[in-house]
């Protein structure tokens, strides 16, 4: 059989795995999981040391950006594959709203966001997308920010992603000429944190006040690059469930091998075994509506809307189930603060609405694929 020319590639390459052993090793030295959870209780939720050894050393801010703009030449596929890592970590790092959401945007703005763009990719500052983290791919495009006349932007947008560590937000708003994308200096911005179920990922109200700003995308481009934005988010953010069921899994392995009850692991017992399994096959199937979504992404494949609706819809009640599991299974050191499986089952969750809800995706991908409701 001769293989298409179009055929998605689900496998990692040698170069994928490369960057995956330099980032899981980099998260293994600085992310430990349970060392997370006295960070999120403290003044510096997020570890912006380990933000620009991965963004800056590593590279990762800049891994879908073009190398005559600053950054290394990748696709989403690479970014993918970090997002699944840290998925496993769940590292208080602003990728998702820096490398993800901002640089996606400005990917599809045009040239007038090279400047910019070449600061995020290489780690120099820190985006994030003005839009609530709950904004699902097809949303129409938002007016709650407005352009006056003398060019600033007024307006409030909530639950903003890494808005708390962002330096530059890319603002969708709509002004005289319609709708545009705006870079505004966060310093120009009131940013309020608000109380967050995932403690590590944080989300923020922003509201400008005749903020100064400058356009880098017209009517024209606009509410495409924001789509773009919104559907890599969509596309990578199931590669972060990925890691998080990964990581549940392995660890809940790991613990009913050791954990003994009535003289036997209790691992050894069916019913724990018959759970288990399932959650492999779950994590299977997560992985590969991933991959492809993340490979039609990097190829431009008219397929990627698709694949990104399925993958969102696939991967999101994988990872909550994952984790509600991983919970059940580790028993009472599962329910104790001092385990980190509460940090994944809130990620988890937090997920589950992050970028639109797996019934959200599945209702688009009915109107996608012409299948009446």
């Amino acid at each position: 059989m001769t293989e298409r020319a179009d055929s998605p590639d689900l496998l990692y390459s040698d170069v994928e795995e490369d960057l995956r052993a330099s980032v899981r090793d980099l998260l293994t030295d600085r992310a430990e999981p349970s060392a997370l959870i006295a960070r999120t209780e403290s003044a510096e939720p997020y570890d912006l040391k380990l933000w620009h050894t991965l963004a800056a050393e590593l590279g990762t801010a800049g891994l879908m950006v073009p190398e005559d703009l600053g950054g290394h030449g990748g696709s989403v596929r690479e970014t993918a594959l970090v997002a699944e890592e840290l998925g496993r970590s769940v590292a208080p790092v602003p990728f998702l709203g820096s490398t993800v959401l901002a640089t996606s945007a400005l990917l599809a703005a045009g040239p007038a966001a090279s400047e910019v763009l070449g600061r995020l990719a290489s780690g120099a500052v820190i985006g994030a997308l003005a839009v609530p983290l709950t904004t699902a791919p097809g949303a129409d495009f938002p007016s709650a920010v407005t352009v006056g006349a003398d060019g600033a932007l007024s307006g409030r947008v909530g639950a903003v992603a890494d808005a708390s560590v962002a330096e530059v937000f890319v603002v969708p708003a709509v002004g005289p000429d319609g709708p545009g994308l705006y870079t505004v200096d966060a310093s120009a911005a009131a940013v309020t944190e608000l109380v967050s179920l995932d403690l590590t990922r944080r989300i923020s109200d922003v509201v400008f006040e005749g903020a100064p700003a400058a356009r880098v995308a017209d009517a024209d481009t606009a509410p495409a690059a924001l789509q773009r934005a919104l559907t890599v988010g969509a596309g990578v953010l199931a590669s972060e469930q990925v890691g998080i069921t990964d990581w549940c899994l392995t660890e809940t392995v790991a613990y009913v091998k050791e954990r003994y009850q009535f003289g036997r692991p209790v691992g050894s017992f069916q019913a724990l075994k018959h759970r288990l399994a399932t959650l492999y096959l779950e994590l299977v199937s997560a992985r590969a509506a991933a991959r492809y979504a993340a490979d039609t992404l990097a190829n431009g494949h008219e397929d990627s809307d698709v694949a990104v609706a399925v993958a969102a819809a696939r991967c999101s009640p994988i990872a909550l189930h994952a984790a509600e599991e991983a919970l059940q299974l580790h028993a009472g050191i599962g329910m104790t603060w001092e385990h980190p499986i509460h940090l994944y089952l809130k990620r988890a969750k937090s997920d589950d609405v992050a970028l639109g809800t797996a019934g959200r995706h599945r209702a688009r991908l009915g109107g996608l694929v012409d299948l009446p409701a």
